[in-house]
Order: structure tokens, then C-alpha cells, then sequence
């Protein structure tokens, strides 16, 4: 008697048994996986290439604005700056005539005021004794060392 072969993963009915269902299934998602990953490769380049630009353009938005913030503080720290130089230098100047007052020693304004004093006298001196000039042969302010 000559017995009917079997095909292997079959039953006697000749139905599929579950473990070749499952490989079978398996065998499918694996395919898919790889058809999936050469379309995502495919794509992925397109897609790659679409944020690069997007992002270039974004960093020149973002550079454009972060120079002109910079600017704009640059602009307000310089006035800033400008200002609290105007106010310690009207200090200095301040403490600096207070010393100098202090130590008697005469402003600008008291040395205009004494050469005004100076032409007047001279004018007045002029209109006295006429046109001639008058010129000391001695010092008008006698010295202690003075022997004369």
C-alpha cells in the first residue's frame, strides 16, 4: 500500500496549520517594513532638503531681528553712556573750581573780569595824560628786596 505524502504544514484535510499562517504573516509585515523604509529613504531626502531650507530661512528671520534688538540696546547703552559721561564731567569740573577756590587761585571768569578792570583803567589813564602813553621806569608795587 503506498501511502499519500503529505505536503509539510498541512493537516490530513490539507489546511494550512497556524504556524505557517503566522510565518506567512510575518514574511508580509517584513515586506512592508522594507517597502516602507525605501519609500520613507526616497521621500526622506525631498523631505530633508524641504527643512533645510526652511530653517535657513528661519536663522536669517531670527539674525535679522537679533541684530536689530542689538542694535537698538547698542544705541540706547551708547546714550546712556553719553549722558552719565556729560554728568561726571560737570562733577569733576565742579570739584575742581572747588579746590581751586579754596586755594584762592582765580577762575576764568575772575581773570576776564580783572583784564576788563585792566583796559578800563588803561582808557582812563590814556584820556588823562593824552595821547602818550604812560610807561613806568619802576615798578609800580614797591618789593621788600627793593633797595631804591
Amino acid at each position: 500500500m503506498v501511502k499519500n505524502p503529505q505536503k509539510p504544514g498541512t493537516d490530513k484535510k490539507g489546511k494550512a496549520l497556524l504556524s505557517d499562517t503566522v510565518k506567512d504573516s510575518a514574511q508580509h509585515i517584513w515586506l512592508a517594513g522594507l517597502g516602507a523604509f525605501s519609500k520613507a529613504q526616497e521621500e526622506g531626502g525631498k523631505v530633508f532638503d524641504t527643512l533645510v531650507k526652511e530653517g535657513l530661512s528661519i536663522q536669517r528671520k531670527t539674525q535679522a531681528a537679533a541684530e536689530e534688538k542689538i542694535s537698538a540696546a547698542t544705541g540706547r547703552m551708547s546714550s546712556m553712556a553719553h549722558n552719565q559721561w556729560d554728568k561726571l564731567e560737570n562733577i569733576f569740573e565742579a570739584r575742581v573750581a572747588k579746590v581751586l577756590s579754596s586755594l584762592d587761585v582765580p577762575s576764568a571768569h575772575d581773570l576776564q573780569a580783572l583784564s576788563a578792570r585792566v583796559d578800563a583803567l588803561e582808557k582812563t589813564a590814556t584820556k588823562r595824560v593824552g595821547t602818550k602813553r604812560v610807561t613806568a621806569k619802576r615798578p609800580l608795587v614797591r618789593r621788600a628786596d627793593d633797595t631804591e
